[in-house]
């Protein structure tokens, strides 16, 4: 069985390996390539300063990662629902379908943000200019794919309960849990759109979230969600390969928004919400900072870091680009193997 998913971690690997180039020619060619930030009259952004040398990158990893995970997976279900239909938590259909409706449904709204960031028209914020559709239709749009999904999962999938560590208790939370899958889900999509800031930071701390939950999915014999999270790791390594600094590639919201939301699906499908939180503790820890910063700014005009979200902070005070990331995948491998430890306790 552990060979099997192996297995699959690297042909989806091959698959990616092979097909990521090609894409970034077609992206320069497509002129889907990040563009300049920075106003050209008024205050300059601090982030833009420090990144818009990076104009020019091509913007839509996040596209090929999730249109080769789509398929593999669906080609492998496909071939192997017959050997695994008994090995699973749920449905096996029904299992498959939230995690597609929730990889893909996010992913088509970052694709429309990105899409709109590329070819639409900059509009003026408080600071700079601002780029995509708006924060507010943004927020109205995860929160409906959110509610919905938080509904498949409860009414479909009978989800409605959450397991303390360490103990037999089991939280029932009954209708009540679809409002909270949403906020999961959508907390998740924005920490990690927050957190995808620096070159294989974001990528390189959910490999580590993704390899932990594949550990305690295949320890809970739940095959479509292990089959999913080998197939996706694969198509991340390929993808990580060419984000390492300096990127020639950047994940776009397509990925990003598709990728934080998947990632608390995960978490709500195994039960491990309180594993999550260590699991994914960095994402957190980001969209925490942004968090604080804005409160203070709008109730006391005060500023709790020199700039938000974290990883920009130690950028302001000298820190490499690099150093900051490795440093942050080393502090997501302990958390990760804190979260397992409650996880598997």
């Amino acid at each position: 069985m552990i060979q099997y998913y192996l297995g699959l971690v690297l042909v989806s690997f091959l698959v990616n390996a092979v097909a990521i180039v090609p894409f970034i020619d077609l992206l320069y060619y497509l002129s889907f390539t990040r563009k300049k930030q920075a106003p050209k009259k008024g205050k300059i952004p601090e982030v833009d300063k420090m990144h818009d040398w990076k104009a020019g990158t091509p913007i839509g990893g996040g596209i090929l990662a999730v249109a080769l995970t789509t398929i593999i997976y669906l080609l492998m279900v496909l071939f192997s629902f017959k050997n695994w239909r008994n090995y699973c938590i749920y449905p096996f259909v029904d299992e498959v379908h939230i995690l597609l409706l929730t990889f893909l449904g996010f992913a088509l709204l970052g694709l429309y943000d990105d899409w709109i960031k590329i070819f639409g028209k900059p509009f003026k914020g408080k600071i700079g200019l601002k780029f995509g559709i708006s924060g507010k239709t943004k927020f109205i749009l995860q929160w409906t794919l959110g509610f919905l999904i938080g509904a498949f999962l409860y009414f479909n999938l009978g989800l409605d309960f959450i397991h303390i560590p360490f103990t037999s208790v089991v939280i029932s939370m009954s209708w009540f849990f679809i409002p909270f899958a949403a906020f999961i889900i959508v907390s998740f999509s924005n920490a990690y759109n927050v957190t995808d800031g620096l070159d294989g930071l974001s990528v390189g701390l959910l490999l580590i979230a993704l390899v932990s939950f594949m550990i305690i999915s295949s320890s809970a014999l739940d095959a479509p969600l292990t089959i999913f999270l080998a197939v996706w790791i694969g198509s991340l390594l390929a993808y990580l390969y060419f984000n390492i600094y300096p990127a020639r590639i950047i994940l776009g919201d397509t990925g990003a928004l598709s990728f934080g939301a998947t990632l608390g699906l995960i978490g709500l499908l195994t039960g491990k919400l309180f594993a999550l939180v260590f699991i994914g503790g960095l994402f957190i820890i980001e969209i925490l900072s942004s968090l604080i910063q804005m409160t203070s700014l709008k109730f006391f005009n005060k500023k709790v870091f020199p700039i938000a979200p974290l990883h920009h902070t130690f950028e302001k005070i000298g820190w490499e680009e690099p150093k900051i990331v490795m440093r942050a995948w080393l502090v997501g491998i302990v958390l990760a193997i804190f979260g397992l430890w409650l996880a598997l306790g």
